[in-house]
């Protein structure tokens, strides 16, 4: 079987991530890298991102074209796959590959729901309530797991997650689990734990389901904070997110060895795009990520439209969705009361913010003004 250790030298390894505000992430993200180079010291690797943060992915292919990799194996650092792992990624090395034919580029599949990853998070959970390994069956029935997902507009993306919960929940014995995702879809995280304090639970595990620190994890810690003070009865504990710790890492590495041993693989993300695209039900698009104005004055010269406040009150009828170099598709539930118009005011992404129907945004601001729920506006 053809692996990681099997590559030449004209082969290389690149990490594709999404990208934050959040310099925090941008580091963190790093390591995964760093964590593969220390374990295959001979290994060409290197990671970019699709927007926020250096390096981009065209910087990154540059670099290691540079070194004489003329076989490209990359992988979508994310969890899910969802818009950006199936369609964006994709696009950028698809436009990067027509402008080099010398490259051969294969691109693999999200992290998902491999063994390696559960145990991750299981890890992280059973620190947050102090133990080393799973308890005996019955220990944690008091005990109720909130799990947060990132929330896409992918059904089978918010699903996942979803599915995740309920592995977990049984591999440790939890006495019961909710999924709530942190924008995009529902229930959001401060309508779900607005709904478990009723559950009557004295004692509540927060976990999210995120690789890297940002404004997100901020923004939910924050969530558990105000309602732990506001709820003394109940004991919260917070666990911490994944991080490159050496599960991520295996997995990583098991998807880096499926793009190589292409017979023994699944479906990867990037026949299904190019299945699709075949089919017209995609296209190649311009990402932030096929540039590469790299230095410290331009490299974060195009997140300041995510910086505004969205709780001002003019038009969100127009279209936002190509100001940062990405779109989501339409989501229909939008609307949804307990979904992310109850995060209007926690500066929900722009392409999102153009889907609220006007009337949504004003009694949301209308809700707020009156003090219906706590809002935990991160810097």
């Amino acid at each position: 079987m053809l692996d990681i250790t099997s590559l030449g030298d004209d082969s290389g390894v690149l990490i594709c991530g999404h990208g934050s505000r959040a310099k925090i992430a941008e580091q963190e993200f790093s390591l995964l890298a760093k964590g593969l180079k220390e374990r295959h010291p001979s290994l060409k690797i290197d990671y970019g991102f699709l927007e926020y943060s250096a390096p981009n992915i065209h910087t990154a292919l540059d670099r290691l074209l540079a070194q004489g990799v003329t076989k490209i194996h990359a992988v979508p650092g994310m969890l899910f796959a969802a818009t950006h792992a199936k369609n964006d990624i994709p696009s950028v090395l698809t436009t990067y590959q027509e402008k080099h034919p010398q490259l051969e580029i294969s691109y693999g599949r999200e992290l998902g729901l491999e063994n390696e990853m559960i145990k991750a998070f299981e890890q992280r959970i059973l620190e947050s309530i102090g133990l080393n390994e799973a308890p005996a069956a019955g220990e944690l029935y008091d005990t109720m797991l909130i799990v947060v997902g990132r929330g896409t507009s992918v059904v089978e993306a918010n699903a996942e997650a979803a599915k995740l919960t309920r592995i977990v929940c049984e591999n440790l014995g939890f006495g019961w689990s909710e999924t709530v995702y942190s924008g995009v879809t529902f229930p959001s995280v401060g309508r779900g734990l607005e709904m478990a304090l009723k559950l009557g639970f004295k004692k509540i595990v927060v976990a999210p389901y995120f690789l890297f620190g940002g404004r997100l994890i901020d923004r939910i810690y924050a969530y558990v904070d105000k309602v732990a003070e506001e709820n003394p009865q109940v004991a919260f504990f917070k666990a911490d997110y994944l991080r490159a710790q050496d599960h991520v890492i295996n997995t990583f590495e098991l998807r880096i060895n499926e793009t190589i041993d292409v017979e023994s693989s699944q479906l990867n993300l990037m026949s299904d795009f190019k299945a699709r695209l075949a089919r017209g039900e995609v296209d190649v698009h311009h990402h932030h990520a096929e540039f590469k104005p790299e230095t410290t004055e331009t490299k974060h010269t195009h997140s300041h439209e995510h910086e505004h406040d969205h709780s001002h009150d003019h038009s969100h009828n127009h279209d936002h969705r190509h100001s940062h170099g990405h779109s989501h598709a339409p989501y229909k539930h939008i609307a949804h009361p307990h979904g992310p118009r109850t995060m209007i005011n926690d500066n929900v992404c722009c392409c999102f913010m153009a889907q609220f129907p006007e009337e949504v945004i004003k009694q949301e601001q209308q809700d707020l003004n009156q003090d219906r729920m706590p809002t935990c506006k991160q810097s």
